[in-house]
């Protein structure tokens, strides 16, 4: 991250990343106004956040099918089916706009919460919300503190930066990927990108899990260049999130 006085402003400003934040932003505002945020139910929230975990499974190994509004595996995981990878990304979903309130108080709090749904199982249960070592720990420190000062960056930009953060430090052992990206769905819903998180980031990951995995490699390199690779790619992603919703399934 950049030590500047607004660490997630650089990032936001490189070249053409304004620009495909804006179009895609338009494009998610678009599809709430044409809903209309008050005419959105429990029942959509729940649709997306299902949605995203059967995306967000998929991406971790999971056997289920590639996600779609009509995909078997949604209502599978509804049923309280699917492996235990599959049942991680529900566990997370059911608690992950419970911890709102958490991430504005400690994000630091929030990041181990969300490792403790995710990785449940899969750890020792002392190791659950723990990093993995003191690298990432600091790491994850460092993203804590600089998360919780105002920033001008656009909300979509600082969500796909803290998704890139943590899915490439290393901070934790198992499910880290999972954790990154349920925390980008958190940080729209507190940006006010997406309040009712009716939007699906997990699905405009899982649609294109070569270009996410390069993405994410180029991020890692830490320069300019990566960074502004990962943006853009991004910027894609979350577009591709608001055709996934519940809400643009009568738009079609």
């Amino acid at each position: 991250m950049s030590t500047s006085p607004d660490p997630f402003l650089p990032a936001a400003s490189l070249e053409g990343v304004p620009s495909a934040f804006a179009a895609t932003r338009d494009g998610i505002d678009a599809l709430l106004r044409d809903r209309g945020l008050r005419r959105s139910t429990p029942e959509d929230t729940a649709r997306s956040l299902l949605l995203g975990a059967v995306a967000t499974a998929r991406l971790e190994g999971s056997d289920l099918p590639a996600v779609d509004d009509d995909d078997p595996a949604v209502e599978l995981l509804a049923a309280g089916g699917g492996d235990a990878v599959a049942r991680a990304a529900v566990r997370l979903g059911t608690e992950l706009l419970g911890l709102v309130p958490v991430w504005s108080r400690s994000p630091l709090q929030a990041f181990a919460r969300l490792h403790a749904l995710a990785a449940a199982g899969s750890v020792p249960d002392d190791a659950l919300g723990r990093p993995a070592d003191a690298a990432g720990a600091a790491r994850l420190g460092e993203l804590a503190r600089v998360v919780a000062q105002p920033t001008e960056a656009p909300g979509l930009v600082v969500a796909a930066l803290v998704h890139a953060e943590i899915a490439t430090s290393g901070a934790f052992a198992a499910h880290g990927g999972m954790v990154a990206r349920a925390a980008e769905r958190l940080v729209l819903v507190v940006k006010g990108v997406d309040p009712a998180s009716v939007v699906v980031p997990e699905a405009g990951h899982a649609a294109e899990p070569a270009g996410y995995g390069a993405a994410l490699t180029a991020y890692a390199r830490g320069d300019a260049t990566g960074i502004q690779q990962w943006l853009q790619y991004a910027s894609q992603a979350q577009a591709r999130a608001a055709e996934a919703s519940p809400l643009a399934v009568g738009r079609r």
